[in-house]
């Protein structure tokens, strides 16, 4: 009896996830999928399935998975699968507990997680400097006009764990996770799609939504001076208004990109140092109301 082990191109797989969002933004019912399609040139009967997720170095490239166009339809399994999973090596291997036929020229789509109650967060973002390259022949120490340029838009995230005790608690492979939100007639409406990582139990996903229809965000530049040959300081005024019928917290990004040695010498409320060269203001906005953060930053040349 022999045991023969090969690689065979044209079978691909990729996660996507489908989550729906309650009422009040507040939790989420998430259903994650394995989509297989083959094009490998032959059909697998009672074939026992089992997936790799992790980032597998390869010699050659491996052939790119195939994602679920709009329009193209796969073949649902008869019925949801579990799949278990378990660490191997320095990836997960997520093994069907039943067999299953994949047949050539067929993209079959089985559930691997179901969580009915994910709890979220959802946050608003305002980065509102438009910066531009920094390896252009100059110096943005000493350019007044640099990332002045301002973007109004106010960014809608949602914040999940992936724990246990938050209704996930296993490794997720990288895919599309797409959000729906239900209407006051029973529909299900899409409200944005990002892309997640692979992702380890206990760590946290940021989902990118889109851009907030009624919170609109506002930067400009109220001084820039030079103390002396090496040192600068620089104002600015951000401004945002909130046209919803409910009050917001606002993180406002700023980004302090003109050289590493800085130090904010007045501000008008309290921030956070997110990085060496980053600070970020939560800012509560009133509904159908404005608030406003100002500072100044020195650079030490």
């Amino acid at each position: 009896m022999a045991e023969v082990t090969y690689l065979t191109g044209g079978v691909n797989w990729v996660a996507n996830y489908v989550a729906v969002a309650d009422k009040d933004d507040k939790n989420l019912a998430l259903t994650g999928w394995v989509t297989i399609d083959n094009k490998s040139g032959a059909g697998y009967e009672n074939a026992r399935l089992q997936l790799i997720a992790g980032d597998i170095h390869r010699v050659t490239p491996p052939a790119q998975a195939l994602d679920m166009a709009e329009g193209k339809r796969a073949v649902p399994a008869a019925a949801p699968a579990q799949f278990a999973e378990q660490p191997f090596f320095e990836y997960h291997l997520y093994t069907l507990q039943r067999p299953t036929t994949i047949k050539n020229y067929q993209t079959k789509q089985i559930e691997f997680v179901s969580a009915p109650q994910v709890p979220v967060n959802k946050i608003y973002v305002y980065d509102g400097a438009q910066l531009g390259r920094l390896g252009y022949y100059g110096s943005p120490l000493l350019d007044k006009g640099y990332g002045t340029a301002i973007n109004k838009k106010v960014v809608v995230m949602l914040e999940l764990k992936n724990a246990k005790d938050k209704g996930l608690g296993i490794p997720l492979p990288k895919g599309t996770m797409r959000v729906y939100k239900k209407d006051d007639q029973g529909g299900s409406q899409f409200i944005g799609e990002d892309a997640i990582d692979h992702t380890p139990k206990d760590e946290k996903m940021m989902l990118y939504l889109g851009d907030a229809f009624d919170i609109v965000g506002e930067r400009k530049q109220t001084d820039f001076k030079r103390i002396s040959d090496r040192v600068y300081e620089e104002s600015f005024e951000i401004k945002v208004c909130n046209h919803k019928d409910a009050p917001v917290e606002v993180r406002v990004v700023e980004h302090l990109y003109r050289w590493s040695d800085w130090e904010i010498v007045k501000t008008s409320i309290d921030y956070v140092k997110t990085d060496s060269r980053t600070i970020e203001y939560r800012l509560p906005v009133a509904k159908d109301g404005e608030a406003t953060v100002t500072y100044t930053v020195r650079y030490k040349w």
